[in-house]
């Protein structure tokens, strides 16, 4: 099944490491085959690392984009996801947890990655954001 990506007028996206920019006018790319697919909007740079679940985000985003190098950041994602679980003991997010550390040991980068957007709404709410 093809994925169609609807693009915005300068959207960028980010597709096997390629980063590609939309022109000035809306447009539509169908991707036929299977491909490491993120839009600007999930792209996290280095700098925006402002909180423990961004922390965890950050190695994950790279596991999905860098697939040739996931060991290289599956050890920030282990120490930097144990951090974040010896500081909660609400069973939500502690189960979200659990779902983002199995997908990533499935290589399911993608999903953990959105599991892992709810865990940074949780966090913000704790934090009073």
């Amino acid at each position: 099944m093809a994925l169609k990506l609807s693009l915005k007028p300068d959207e960028k996206l980010v597709i096997n490491g390629a980063v590609i920019a939309n022109g000035d006018r809306r447009s539509t790319l169908i991707i036929h085959n299977k491909a490491s697919i993120l839009r600007e909007k999930d792209i996290m740079q280095e700098e925006e690392i402002n909180s423990p679940a961004a922390r965890i985000y950050f190695p994950i985003m790279l596991m999905y984009m860098d697939g040739k190098a996931t060991n290289k950041y599956y050890d920030e994602f282990v120490l930097r996801m144990t951090e974040f679980m010896s500081a909660i003991s609400t069973p939500e997010a502690i189960e979200n947890c659990v779902r983002i550390s199995r997908d990533v040991m499935d290589q399911n980068y993608y999903k953990a990655l959105n599991n892992c957007k709810k865990l940074m709404v949780f966090e913000k709410s704790r934090m009073g954001g």
